[in-house]
């Protein structure tokens, strides 16, 4: 009689080829009910075709062999759940990086030379409510949320006198962990919970605007540095951005507008009719060649 299900006949029924079924056989993951001790020889039962079923999908969703073990070993349905669940999220995060990715790429081939709109800004010294901390690049988001939740909290759209903002030490961006700080422009600014008054300095910063999602604002980074490099003297300090219109005012990304503000060292202002005609100091000239590419502050 026979003994069972051949490899051959079993790899048909399952769509799983001989070579991955002896290879499951090594890892223990699936198992032939019997192996003929003179021929080794495996065969499987009809009852082994829905883990069998089970594996395959789960192996095209590149769940790994450990985890496939641990789903299969379980009989609770919620924590077989909760396993699918957490690794299906896992290749959310994934196909949304690789998505970035490509928007990125595809900015960094275009061979247009439009025109960078670069101000040149005197922001003179106020008091902002604020929160500081020293964060490493992967708890950036987390603690950007966290940061400006409690801050939203604090001060009600009433009391505020401009877009949120941040502050981002170059560390941040040469080392992986840096200070970082977010405020809002408040009427009157005051302390609570981790809320403190921060006095900013004046500061001279070269901005252009980034518009749409941040999946690409490293693009613009590098393409502001380029230009700064070329056109002033860059001087020491945090990178500032400006949240004009971000995730909280719209739930489309491509409405979103990011001031990025590069510290530079001016020796003179720009022509008194310039000045009066737009209220600031403006100057715009073609962008010069992509320089470098900074990291991104995904919102």
């Amino acid at each position: 009689m026979r003994a069972g299900l051949t490899i051959g006949d079993f790899a048909t029924l399952t769509h799983l080829s001989v070579r991955t079924l002896r290879r499951y056989h090594e890892s223990g993951l699936l198992v032939p009910t019997t192996v003929d001790a003179s021929t080794g020889y495996r065969y499987y039962t009809a009852a082994q075709i829905p883990s069998a079923q089970v594996i395959h999908r789960l192996r095209q969703l590149d769940v790994p062999l450990a985890e496939v073990k641990q789903i299969l070993a379980t009989d609770d349905p919620l924590r077989r759940t909760d396993l699918v669940t957490a690794h299906l999220r896992r290749l959310e995060d994934t196909l949304e990086a690789t998505r970035a990715a490509v928007v990125s790429l595809r900015s960094l081939l275009r061979t247009d030379t439009e025109e960078l709109p670069v101000d040149l800004r005197s922001i003179p010294a106020r008091a902002v409510a604020a929160i500081r901390g020293t964060v490493g690049v992967d708890d950036v988001h987390h603690w950007y949320d966290a940061a400006m939740a409690e801050l939203d909290a604090a001060f009600p759209a009433g009391e505020r006198t401009g877009p949120p903002a941040g502050r981002y030490a170059n560390e941040l961006f040469t080392h992986g962990s840096g200070e970082m700080t977010v405020f809002h422009p408040v009427r009157q600014p005051r302390a609570t919970g981790r809320i403190e008054i921060l006095d900013l300095p004046a500061v001279e910063l070269a901005v252009t605007v980034h518009t749409g999602p941040h999946d690409d604002i490293d693009v613009t980074y590098g393409r502001l540095g380029s230009w700064t490099t070329t056109h002033t003297l860059t001087v020491a300090g945090p990178i500032h951005e400006t949240y004009v219109v971000g995730p909280r005012d719209t739930d489309v990304p491509d409405r979103w507008r990011t001031e990025i503000g590069w510290p530079i060292f001016r020796l003179t202002r720009d022509s008194p009719a310039e000045s009066e005609s737009s209220g600031q100091d403006v100057l715009r000239t073609p962008a010069t060649p992509l320089a470098d590419n900074r990291w991104s502050h995904d919102r």
